[in-house]
């Protein structure tokens, strides 16, 4: 059964960056196409951004196209957002999930297995 971790999360003012990770384990990442996903209070969730398996194909929201970068470590079974220039609007908890797909979207109710969120605030 995978299982995903995420961590990175914290305060940083806006402007600032922080780096998201997601560990999975019980099993390999390689066939798995890995969504992050945020939830602000009161808010929908959002798709943020998206990784093939492969790596060779990403997709972002509009709203972090240019700031957030999606990547993947096979190797180490970790998936990163690194997220940069963040805005206060950014304050959400963000997910990361797994679907045993090749290619990815940003439709949350795709993906199969989800990690217990970790919280990014951005404030001065």
């Amino acid at each position: 059964q995978l299982q995903l971790v995420e961590s990175g999360g914290g305060l940083v003012q806006p402007g600032g960056s922080l780096r998201l990770s997601c560990a999975a384990s019980g099993s390999i990442l390689d066939y798995y196409a890995i969504g992050w996903f945020r939830q602000a209070p009161g808010k929908e969730r959002e798709g943020v951004s998206c990784i093939s398996s492969s790596g060779r194909t990403t997709n972002s929201a509009d709203s972090v196209k240019g700031r957030f970068t999606i990547s993947r470590d096979n190797a180490k079974n970790t998936v990163y957002l690194q997220m940069n220039s963040l805005k206060p609007e950014d304050t959400a908890v963000y997910h990361c999930a797994a679907v045993s797909e090749s290619g990815c979207g940003l439709r949350g109710s795709d993906y199969d297995y989800w990690g217990q969120g970790t919280q990014v605030t951005v404030s001065s």
